[in-house]
């Protein structure tokens, strides 16, 4: 294949979903989530612009599984030119002191701690040139934002230390701010909101992509 490999976990819908079909007029898509639906969309939409893509419905808070998946990529490819990082777990907006027990669990296991399993395991297939993606979204001290805010600031926190910690060996770890975007996840945060005002996400990624520099 001569095609670079592009790597989006939380691909099913979102941010993810439209970075994904925007670099498959590039890029082999490996295509992670737990959505089969959204996958199979994204599949359809990726192979009516001529690309390919390989799904993986897996749970990126497996570790095992995602071992298994990293290992399947190597022996198949070798390599990926670009990590985009998109799967986030959005709990319902809620007072501190009314933090439900297992939204917190999910938001720790989805938003912080699967990526300190993601980064060991992908960093070697991103080699010193390729792109690991993050993007952040400055909820953390927000009321009602416990959850979300908390852990979403945490996992950019340690992009942030990966970030300089291979400022001169590669990967190049980038993180950007993507603007308020009509998804599933702001709406459950902003039920009310005038969505007409908002960016489509495949505006977005289209804006995302043209900025940053995601060569590899």
């Amino acid at each position: 294949m001569t095609q670079p490999i592009a790597l989006i976990t939380g691909a099913s819908r979102g941010l993810g979903f439209a970075l994904a079909e925007a670099l498959s007029d590039t890029h082999h898509i490996v295509a992670v989530a737990r959505t089969v639906g959204g996958l199979e969309d994204l599949d359809d939409r990726i192979k009516a612009r001529g690309g390919q893509a390989t799904l993986a419905p897996m749970d990126i808070t497996k570790p095992e599984a995602m071992a298994q998946l990293c290992r399947s990529v190597f022996d198949r490819w070798g390599r990926i030119a670009l990590w985009a990082h998109a799967a986030v777990h959005a709990a319902p907006l809620t007072p501190a002191n009314h933090i439900d027990a297992k939204d917190w669990s999910k938001s720790v296991g989805i938003n912080l701690t699967a990526m300190g399993h993601l980064i060991p395991f992908i960093a070697p297939l991103l080699g010193t040139t390729g792109t690991a993606l993050f993007f952040e979204d400055p909820r953390g001290g927000e009321k009602f934002f416990g959850h979300y805010g908390t852990t979403k600031a945490a996992q950019i926190a340690l992009a942030r230390s990966w970030q300089a910690e291979t400022v001169n060996t590669g990967p190049r770890v980038q993180i950007t701010t993507p603007r308020p975007m009509a998804t599933a996840t702001r709406a459950r945060f902003f039920p009310g909101e005038d969505r007409t005002t908002l960016a489509h996400p495949r505006d977005e990624a289209a804006r995302i992509l043209s900025e940053l520099d995601l060569t590899a």
